[in-house]
């Protein structure tokens, strides 16, 4: 299901991945894991920082040719619910150190993982300051770019 959130200012998505939840999860925690789906595909994710821990780092690097990476996400974690939940946002940077710039716009990621029937209900609900940043969001292709790297994900623990 993807859609506008109950804020205007948010935005939501959420796939139910026919995986437990614990797989899900590891396929979170686990940076080899993480960098398979983390950035749709073709380009290459590559972990820098993954320290899932309030005030922890969330560093990860993109690359169009598997050589040549710039910088994709600088975030910090700021609640870890052991296998139901991660929060992030970009504001900050690990260490609770406030980010100088982000990419495309500020935005706190709430991540939740639910049994489902059929597995894990996962769900992302992404905040934003205001309606532009969540507009900018939105047009740069939220649902679609949000949607294939969970569906990579799918993929990966199916």
């Amino acid at each position: 299901m993807n859609k506008l959130a109950k804020s205007n200012l948010d935005l939501d998505m959420s796939r139910v991945i026919k995986a437990p939840r614990v797989v899900v999860w590891d396929a979170w925690r686990d940076p080899a894991k993480l960098a398979q789906w983390w950035i749709p595909a073709p380009l290459t994710c590559r972990i820098i920082t993954l320290d899932l821990r309030p005030g922890g780092g969330f560093v990860t690097e993109m690359s169009e040719d598997g050589s040549t990476f710039t910088p994709h996400m600088n975030a910090c974690f700021l609640s870890i619910e052991d296998g139901t939940k991660i929060v992030f946002t970009n504001a900050l940077m690990g260490g609770w150190r406030p980010a100088a710039g982000y990419y495309p716009c500020a935005l706190t990621a709430i991540i939740t993982l639910r049994d489902h029937p059929q597995g894990t209900e996962y769900v992302a609900h992404v905040m934003h300051k205001n309606a532009a940043d969540r507009d900018q969001h939105a047009e740069m292709g939220f649902l679609d770019g949000w949607g294939t790297v969970v569906a990579q994900l799918a993929k990966l623990v199916e």
